[in-house]
């Protein structure tokens, strides 16, 4: 391989020019050939025994320059790359522009190259950060929880439904007088409030008694995710066939006995209350982590591939396939429930992928300007919870994931840790913004 040309052509973008020599070309047709040689037929001759000569001269002289060149474009382009010191971040686009036996090969392999960013003032960034007050209401809707285990289920027949009770219902749908799919239900329990069905039908269950048959006028949503109804009016034949209600059992010491593992009520809201207040930090602590990336991410305005962004989605959407398959679902049946499609979907995730793609950058270089490194002894400490998981040592854990990357994260967030300590809480802003409300 030679490199014959590294031209820059753009923001990001550098033509190479590689030219490949005449011998390492004929011994790559050769072995191409002798790959190819077992399923060589040609009229007069045993499969598998036709010479290269005569194929070439049947099929024509490059019958074997394409696998040849494929062959050879991997480790000629990472050869070229590697002199040239380039980093990149996609595909390389090649075109072959000569080739023959005599000359060799010669390619041009344009090159989407890693943006190069600036950043300053990442020491002292200025953001809130605000610890929640825990109060006796917070307390109250945890309590709340266990008198919700405990609670007793109460018939009513004495009164018309209201909101907050469990109701039974049968109901048909139509569109005027054509009944529709997935419209009907028998013996369906609802919570009346729960915003479970679409909006005014449990509102319109309201003041009916046990027994009653009437109609529930709806419009579906706009954005109905089944779109051959949305926007659509329908009416819904119910009959309310059963009303009941939880009946929350007062809080006092012995329903703390039987439903915790403290004695008294008092004990009981001391550990809540320590355990809302540890919350409320963890949420503090991450709030403020939050609002110090944004603000590296709006320090990044250098021009960066697209391509980068495209394979941040691609890895976003892998991540969500993979929970709609723990879940029994793929793809095409979440599109058919939400009425996307494969380029709408992939926009939700668009404005993610931009912000990630910055501050990974951003973090990268701040690694570079600080001169972060990582020891041997923090990328094993690292790696041992893998390896203990797959019950192997850590070299050979080491054997199977990209190091070089592994090495890059922690360098990421050894810089992530210093931006966060040299941040400086302020307050103010969001002071004025609770004046503002």
């Amino acid at each position: 391989m030679s490199l014959k040309s590294s031209n820059k052509t753009d923001i990001n973008t550098t033509e190479l020019v590689i030219t490949i020599d005449p011998e390492t070309f004929e011994a790559a047709v050769e072995k191409e050939y002798q790959r190819q040689k077992k399923n060589i037929q040609i009229k007069g001759f045993r499969k598998g025994k036709v010479s290269r000569k005569l194929a070439e001269r049947e099929f024509g002289e490059g019958a074997f320059y394409e696998g040849a060149v494929n062959a050879l474009l991997g480790p000629e382009i990472d050869a070229a790359v590697k002199e040239t010191g380039l980093v990149l971040v996609d595909r390389p686009n090649v075109e072959i522009t000569s080739i023959g036996k005599a000359e060799g090969v010669e390619l041009k392999a344009i090159c989407v190259t890693k943006p190069v960013i600036e950043i300053s003032d990442y020491k002292g960034i200025s953001v809130p950060k605000e610890v929640k007050e825990i109060t006796d209401e917070d307390i109250d809707k945890q309590i709340d929880i266990i008198r919700k285990k405990n609670a007793r289920i109460v018939s009513v027949d004495d009164r018309a439904a209201q909101i907050g009770d469990e109701v039974t219902i049968d109901f048909e749908g139509f569109f005027g007088d054509e009944a529709f799919e997935g419209g009907k239900g028998e013996d369906h329990p609802l919570r009346l409030g729960s915003g479970q069905f679409i909006p005014g039908f449990e509102d319109q269950i309201v003041g009916h008694n046990i027994g009653d048959e009437f109609d529930v006028v709806v419009t579906f949503p706009e954005d109905y995710q089944m779109t051959d109804y949305a926007g659509k009016e329908a009416t819904f034949k119910t009959k309310l066939k059963a009303i009941s209600f939880e009946e929350l059992p007062e809080i006092n010491d012995d329903l703390v006995k039987d439903a915790t593992e403290f004695d008294t009520v008092e004990e009981y809201r001391t550990d809540i209350k320590t355990k809302l207040e540890e919350a409320a930090v963890s949420q503090a602590d991450s709030a403020f982590e939050n609002a110090i990336m944004n603000k590296l991410i709006e320090k990044v305005d250098a021009p960066i591939p697209n391509c980068m962004y495209e394979q941040r989605i691609d890895s976003l959407m892998r991540s969500f396939e993979q929970q709609l398959r723990q879940q029994g679902m793929d793809l095409k049946l979440y599109f058919q429930y939400t009425g996307m499609d494969m380029d709408s979907f992939r926009e939700t995730y668009r404005d993610r992928a931009v912000n990630e793609v910055k501050l990974r950058l951003a973090l990268e270089k701040i690694a570079e300007l600080e001169n972060i490194e990582v020891t041997e002894d923090e990328i094993n400490s690292g790696l041992a919870d893998l390896a203990a998981a797959n019950k192997v040592d850590v070299e050979t854990i080491k054997k199977f994931i990209p190091l070089e990357d592994y090495t890059t994260d922690l360098k990421v967030q050894k810089a992530v840790d210093l931006v966060k300590e040299n941040a400086v809480i302020d307050n103010t802003s969001a002071e004025e913004n609770k004046d503002a409300e």
